[in-house]
C-alpha cells in the first residue's frame, strides 16, 4: 500500500492504518480468525521482510508490515471501544521504539524473522498489559 514510504514515522504512520483497519473488520478480539489473520501475516512478512532486507540492513524503514501484525496482537482480548483502541496504539508504539527486554533481543534474530519476532513481542506485551489492566480495573 505505500506506507512504508512515508517520509516522516513510517512506522507511525503503518500502525494508525492497522488500527483503521482493524476498525473496518468485523473481526472479535478473541476470534479464531483474528488469530488466523496475526499468524498468516506474521509468516507471510517473515518471508517477504527476509526478501526485502539487506544482511546489514537490520529492520529497513520501508518495511512496515511487522507494525501491522504488531498492532493486530496488541487487539487480542480488548474491547473495540475507542479509548482502548487508541491505549493500544500508544502503548504499542511505545514499545516497539523503546523495545525493552526482551523485545530488542528479538529484534536481533536474523532477517525477516528478525524484523517480524520483535513487533510481534510488542504486540503479545501490549496486550498482555492492557488486558491486565482491563481486569483490574473492570472486572
Amino acid at each position: 500500500m505505500g506506507v512504508g514510504y512515508a517520509p516522516l514515522a513510517p512506522a507511525t504512520v503503518a500502525s494508525a492504518v492497522a488500527l483503521m483497519l482493524w476498525v473496518a473488520i468485523p473481526l472479535e478480539s478473541n476470534s479464531a480468525g483474528l488469530f488466523a489473520v496475526i499468524a498468516s501475516a506474521f509468516a507471510i512478512g517473515c518471508l517477504a521482510a527476509n526478501r526485502i532486507s539487506q544482511p546489514d540492513d537490520e529492520d529497513p524503514p520501508r518495511v512496515v508490515w511487522d507494525e501491522f501484525v504488531g498492532m493486530w496482537t496488541t487487539f487480542l482480548f480488548l474491547p473495540r471501544t475507542w479509548p482502548w483502541l487508541l491505549a493500544a496504539f500508544f502503548l504499542f508504539r511505545l514499545l516497539d521504539i523503546v523495545k525493552p527486554p526482551p523485545i530488542r533481543r528479538l529484534e536481533r534474530l536474523p532477517g525477516g524473522i528478525g524484523i517480524m519476532a520483535d513487533d510481534l513481542a510488542a504486540g503479545l506485551i501490549a496486550a498482555g498489559l492492557l488486558n491486565g489492566i482491563r481486569l483490574i480495573l473492570f472486572p
